[in-house]
């Protein structure tokens, strides 16, 4: 272990590095891979050598920022930390290139980098987790990326056409405005990492696909990344039946969230017999999103956590029989305003974290 020190000149200047309930430095740390103890108005880095190093020049060019401005912006800590990974090979490892000018994205915590890191390496990956984790997203982000380093030649977006816990009944237009709505989020996710020309572009010369689960049946994709969206609204056969388009040199990601099925009761979730079934099938990665990987507005955390305190008791229906440890986040105050250190946030990689001392903040 090595440690770091940054000294600033007031309390005031260490809140606006932190930002609002600790924002910014959950991410500096999830990027930098460092723990952070704040005694007094200076900041100690400990991790690896390397790691430290890299911290303690981005936490001096913010700092340096800080002093100038007043405070500290969201562009501000992003330029800090784009340069961080240039210089950083690990790093830029995780950064996902959409060759898009002036948009990288990275992972926002561990179990998005070990998500990331198990697309890279496996032809079929199976993800679940909860609402806002990034399922969707960073597997649409992957292909973008495979399909232009021309690893591939085709994306396949997949999802089942099934309601949300209503009949919408009788839906006007052709085949392709009746399954429009549910193949929506896809879209939007692809409008998000692309420009919209771009994407029409794609959409019109067949690189990009978009279509319902059920048009699947009977076809073989080469060279293709293929995306199953909401695969918890699956069933066993479609699930089996899906897996099995696999062509040669072709990726697979499968992404749902296993509490939040909306097929009949008594219907077993694809998605739930699949993680089971296929745990130990040599080249086939399974990973576990949690409460803690949520990206989307702060509240999202609390309402899933708010859902899930009590689903086990709800339920024994199918859908319950996957168990997500951990999907409930812990509380998280501001490091700021704490009075004793919060152990919750403390890596659980760390072995020799030890005892803080009185009066220290301790702010992983």
């Amino acid at each position: 272990m090595s440690e770091g020190r940054v000294q600033f000149r007031s309390h005031d200047d260490v809140r606006s590095l932190f930002g609002t309930r600790d924002k910014n430095l959950r991410r500096l740390r999830d990027v930098l891979h460092i723990d952070v103890v704040l005694r007094g108005d200076e900041l100690h880095l400990h991790g690896d050598q390397a790691q430290v190093a890299l911290g303690t020049k981005v936490f001096a060019e913010l700092k340096s920022v800080i002093e100038r401005t007043g405070n500290l912006e969201d562009e501000d800590l992003e330029r800090a930390l784009g340069r961080t990974l240039i210089s950083d090979p690990v790093a830029a490892e995780e950064v996902i290139d959409v060759f898009h000018k002036a948009r990288k994205i990275r992972p926002m915590g561990v179990g998005q980098r070990e998500y990331i890191k198990a697309i890279r390496e496996h032809d079929l990956v199976i993800c679940s987790g909860p609402a806002g984790s990034g399922k969707t997203y960073l597997a649409v982000a992957m292909a973008v990326n495979a399909l232009r380093l021309e690893q591939v030649r085709k994306i396949v977006l997949v999802r089942p056409a099934v309601e949300a816990g209503e009949r919408l009944g009788f839906l006007p237009g052709d085949m392709l405005a009746k399954v429009n709505p549910f193949l929506r989020p896809l879209l939007d996710a692809l409008g998000d990492i692309l420009d919209f020309d771009q994407v029409q572009r794609y959409l019109e010369k067949d690189v990009i696909e978009i279509i319902p689960l059920a048009f699947m049946r009977g076809r073989t994709l080469n060279s293709t990344f293929m995306i199953l969206d909401e695969a918890q609204n699956t069933t066993v056969t479609q699930m089996m039946m899906f897996l099995t388009r696999m062509g040669h040199h072709s990726k697979i990601v499968v992404a749902g969230d296993a509490t939040q099925t909306d097929l009949p009761d008594k219907v077993e979730s694809g998605l739930v017999d699949a993680i089971n079934r296929l745990q130990n099938v040599k080249g086939i990665a399974s990973v576990e999103l949690s409460g803690e990987d949520i990206v989307r507005h702060p509240l999202v955390r609390r309402i899933v956590a708010a859902y899930d305190s009590d689903r086990p008791e709800r339920s024994n229906s199918p859908r319950q029989r996957f168990d997500r440890s951990a999907a409930r986040p812990p509380e998280e105050p501001s490091a700021l305003n704490r009075t004793e250190p919060d152990h919750s946030l403390e890596k659980t990689s760390s072995s020799d974290s030890g005892t803080p001392e009185s009066g220290e903040q301790v702010v992983n």
